[in-house]
């Protein structure tokens, strides 16, 4: 259990409505964070200080309309989680250019705006923490991940420049890489794989609490999750 209370902090996930970004709102929630939660379907409602939204991340329209609301609803935000993503896999012969495309969209593009936005916002306040979910696939070459890697790689790359614009500014921004993750991430998938291996979902958002609850003094610029057994 995280040593601090979450109590009075304000929250945004995007991507909230599945998989990690699920598991890590409902664990804050219990905590008694104040919430902003985004994702094309908001499936299910959750009681406390909990604000749940539309949110497509490929269009600026729509992250500015979230990030707009947050804003008048909490009046500041301390902590983006950047949970939104999406992975079609497959050789790189064998993938769609439709495919390619959604992947840097949702991936990359969403993740751009998202941090533009709160990151201003969080600028201007000198103070606050941009969490940024990337992949092993985006620091690891993995056959059948080459549009995935792609979008993933250029979140990494991104996310290490973000670190440095916004450091002397009083934001911290860190890159999160989990291994797999058993969550409904794998629905699509042609192959069973098997989820007894890789992290469960619920260990990924302890983890995150934990990197949200450190004490001042020092930022941590990228953590490694992986599964006991490693890479899958």
């Amino acid at each position: 259990m995280p040593s601090q209370s979450f109590k009075g902090r304000t929250i945004v996930i995007t991507g909230s409505s599945k998989g990690i970004g699920k598991e890590t709102a409902d664990q804050l929630r219990k905590l008694g964070a104040n919430l902003v939660l985004g994702s094309r379907s908001n499936s299910y409602k959750l009681e406390g200080n909990v604000l749940e939204l539309p949110l497509d991340v490929t269009s600026e329209e729509s992250v500015k309309e979230f990030f707009k609301n947050a804003i008048n609803h909490f009046g500041t935000v301390d902590t983006l989680l950047n949970c939104a993503g999406v992975g079609v896999f497959g050789s790189v012969i064998d993938t769609t250019l439709g495919e390619f495309d959604k992947m840097l969209a949702t991936n990359v593009r969403g993740t751009f705006l998202s941090c533009k936005y709160f990151g201003k916002h969080m600028a201007e306040r000198g103070k606050g923490h941009i969490l940024n979910l990337v992949s092993i696939a985006g620091t690891t070459a993995l056959a059948g991940c080459g549009g995935y890697s792609a979008s993933k790689f250029g979140v990494m790359g991104f996310t290490k420049v973000l670190q440095t614009e916004l450091r002397e500014k009083g934001v911290q921004v860190t890159a999160v890489i989990p291994g797999s993750v058993s969550s409904s991430f794998w629905d699509n998938m042609e192959t069973s794989l098997d989820m007894s291996k890789m992290i469960p979902t619920e260990t990924v958002a302890k983890h995150l609490l934990y990197l949200l609850d450190q004490p001042q003094g020092a930022f941590i610029d990228e953590i490694t999750i992986m599964p006991p057994l490693g890479i899958l």
